[in-house]
């Protein structure tokens, strides 16, 4: 096993990226882990800082780390040990971060509310999005060899392709696919099959279906099994919201 880490992430250099998605993931479970205590009422939890109508949230201690981790990478430079420790704070930092990411983008408390799950895709998409790249997938499947690894001939023609994949990314992410468009990034062939399947009944290009057309329907049907094997997803990982969105430690 030491020999196969050795060879997929030491001696390539992901060693950094791979402790920074360690420390981004044991962070996000452990404030999960945590909060659900508290909001449980059980003894055994960590400590929280809340005086009055003062509150200290964990995202106050994702920023200190993630500046601190940051500043002293580039002030210094560093080398093993300190830029693995710099990569696995900055990880550990920006989970806290984005573990209250909805109560930054609404300005309120919503940790426990429905608009709270937000943080959870958020947590997701960027752990998604380096595991990505750490599993060696390059931007737009560019490689040195061309568009997804293969040869594609004049310049012109690669260009054609990555701008043809960058609107079929921009059309995927419209149709309120966020998952397929931040795949098809690195993986062209789900921004395709994202842009030309029916769009999220939500989204902004769904308001080219007429209102109870087939195509509406269809779209509402399939957001509706998408929504549930989500909803049931994130209750496991995150806990059932609350219908008070106050009630949070």
């Amino acid at each position: 096993m030491a020999h196969l880490y050795r060879i997929i992430i030491v001696d390539p250099g992901k060693q950094p990226l791979f402790l920074l998605l360690v420390g981004l993931m044991l962070a996000f479970l452990t404030v999960r882990i945590n909060t659900r205590l508290i909001r449980a009422g059980a003894r055994f939890k960590l400590p929280h800082f809340k005086q009055g109508d003062v509150h200290v949230h964990h995202v106050i201690f994702g920023i200190v780390a993630m500046v601190a981790a940051g500043v002293f990478s580039f002030a210094t430079q560093p080398v093993a040990p300190w830029r693995d420790i710099f990569a696995f704070s900055f990880g550990a930092g920006t989970a806290l971060v984005l573990d209250e990411f909805a109560l930054v983008l609404h300005v309120e408390d919503v940790y426990w509310a429905e608009r709270g799950r937000k943080s959870i895709d958020a947590v997701i998409l960027v752990f998604a999005f380096g595991a990505l790249l750490l599993l060696g997938s390059a931007p737009l499947g560019l490689s040195d060899k061309g568009l997804a690894g293969i040869s594609v001939g004049p310049l012109w023609v690669l260009s054609a392709l990555i701008l043809a994949n960058f609107i079929l990314v921009g059309i995927t992410l419209v149709k309120g696919k966020i998952w397929q468009g931040m795949a098809g990034i690195f993986i062209p062939l789900v921004a395709w099959v994202g842009a030309l399947r029916l769009a999220r009944p939500d989204s902004p290009w769904a308001r080219r279906y007429a209102p109870g057309s087939p195509k509406m329907r269809e779209a509402q049907a399939r957001a509706a099994v998408w929504s549930e094997r989500k909803r049931r997803l994130w209750d496991l990982v995150g806990g059932a919201p609350t219908r008070h969105a106050g009630q949070r430690r």
